[in-house]
């Protein structure tokens, strides 16, 4: 409790006292809850001052979590020598009953369907060299009553046949300013106020995002705010080279050369051929055009061959920045997985799939507080893991736990042991439900 009460401190400054004194039993419960984290689960495991009444005011406390989140990263994870790209996801998580704050129908990709249930979108910084995703920004996509009745609104049996000839209005030249749909309008607030608060701080120039953002209107947001864009394209999106023939002297100039077939790339687009347990894998990369897009893009094609079975699969990478190497967009690419694992961790280990509130204050609250004890648990992890790399979330809940039992056997003996007996007591017990400890076994012989 004492190191839980110490690293809070740094957010006092936007905190009030008595909220950050909630705070704090609420994170001590969360630490050592092992099942679901409701506001009963997290009152039954706080210490004196830890009533379900008070944690149930914690979360219908109006909390600043952008400057929380922010300054917790910055006080104790930001390393000034480290690179950082930023990135930004959607989860969605499915939620019986019909009262809870933005309630809806969301594309789940884990079961690949529409889900009633409740959605966030969320960025954050990946620290290059670590390897490792901090959530930042945290908000919830709440579907306008619009959105809703054109989502339940049928689809016609037959879509109408076009008339032949160009639609009325066509223009030949592509408007170079995208129609952003609804989810792109409500993403763009979300990243402007996210770039604002790294303003000054923290340097980020790409932002990687999935293949669901893999489009125009999509990466034209991205470059409106200054950044450059990595994601990836359908595997069959239409790719073509620049125009390099002759003009003939009478019409537009052409814009589009050579269509190209991402299966038999050019050789002069090759950047590496290797070959390991039957398989070889090819990467290209070109400056290409696609007629979606109003601007060249920096594509990079993964191509995989089974040598004994010529079966071939492909993957196709973009940045909008066309000097960025292979080796970077393939790299920044990967490490937006991370931010996957900080999803998981929050559903897991940290009661975002759990939590029954129904009140948009709660359930913010509740949100927030999931991926904030992402970032805090990684703060707690960092001594453990100094002695044991493996230290899990599931080894840190072992502890405190353990010390909590501790805690309350200690209460009920006569005289209180000596100091030095207490910490081996401490480490014993505490080390019982770990499945790495991070520390030697202390012999009391």
């Amino acid at each position: 409790m004492p190191e839980i009460v110490a690293l809070l401190q740094t957010i006092a400054p936007v905190v009030s006292p008595r909220v950050l004194k909630q705070m704090s039993q609420v994170i001590y419960g969360l630490l050592i809850s092992s099942g679901r984290i409701t506001m009963l689960e997290i009152s039954r495991w706080t210490e004196r001052g830890g009533s379900y009444r008070t944690i149930q005011r914690w979360y219908h406390s109006k909390l600043v979590w952008l400057q929380i989140m922010w300054i917790l990263f910055r006080s104790q994870l930001w390393k000034a020598d480290h690179e950082y790209i930023a990135a930004g996801d959607e989860v969605v998580f499915g939620k019986a009953g019909k009262e809870t704050f933005g309630l809806g129908r969301f594309f789940s990709s884990l079961q690949q369907r529409a889900i009633p249930g409740l959605s966030f979108f969320v960025f954050s910084v990946i620290d290059v060299q670590e390897r490792q995703s901090y959530p930042i920004q945290v908000v919830q996509m709440v579907k306008s009553e619009g959105e809703k009745a054109k989502q339940q609104k049928k689809k016609p049996a037959k879509a109408k046949k076009r008339s032949v000839g160009r639609p009325k209005g066509s223009k030949n030249k592509k408007d170079e300013k995208p129609t952003l749909s609804a989810e792109l309008l409500r993403i763009q607030l979300i990243l402007q106020a996210f770039l604002v608060i790294l303003k000054g701080v923290l340097s980020v120039s790409y932002l990687v995002m999935d293949g669901h953002f893999g489009n125009y209107p999509s990466a034209w947001m991205v470059v409106q705010t200054g950044l450059h864009f990595v994601s990836k394209l359908r595997w069959d999106a239409a790719l073509h080279e620049r125009f390099r023939g002759k003009y003939r002297g009478r019409g537009p100039h052409p814009k589009y050369g050579d269509k190209v077939n991402v299966r038999q790339m050019k050789k002069k687009y090759l950047k590496s051929d290797k070959k390991e347990k039957g398989i070889r894998t090819q990467i290209y990369q070109a400056t290409l055009l696609n007629k979606e897009f109003a601007f060249p893009i920096n594509v990079v094609i993964v191509l995989k061959t089974h040598l004994s079975t010529k079966t071939q699969a492909h993957v196709i990478l973009f940045s909008t920045d066309l000097k960025l190497s292979y080796e970077k967009i393939m790299d920044f690419y990967t490490l937006r997985f991370q931010i996957e694992f900080n999803f998981r961790d929050a559903k897991q280990y940290w009661g975002l799939d759990d939590f029954m509130n129904i009140k948009e204050m709660a359930v913010t609250n509740a949100a927030h507080l999931s991926f904030f004890m992402v970032n805090f648990s990684s703060i707690l992890l960092r001594r453990f893991r100094q002695h044991n790399p493996e230290f899990s979330i599931l080894d840190l809940k072992s502890h405190y736990r353990g010390c909590r039992y501790v805690s309350e056997t200690i209460k009920l003996l006569p005289q209180k042991p000596d100091g030095i007996l207490l910490a081996e007591i401490f480490e014993q017990i505490a080390r019982l439900g770990m499945v790495h400890p991070a520390f030697e076994p202390v012999s009391t012989s």
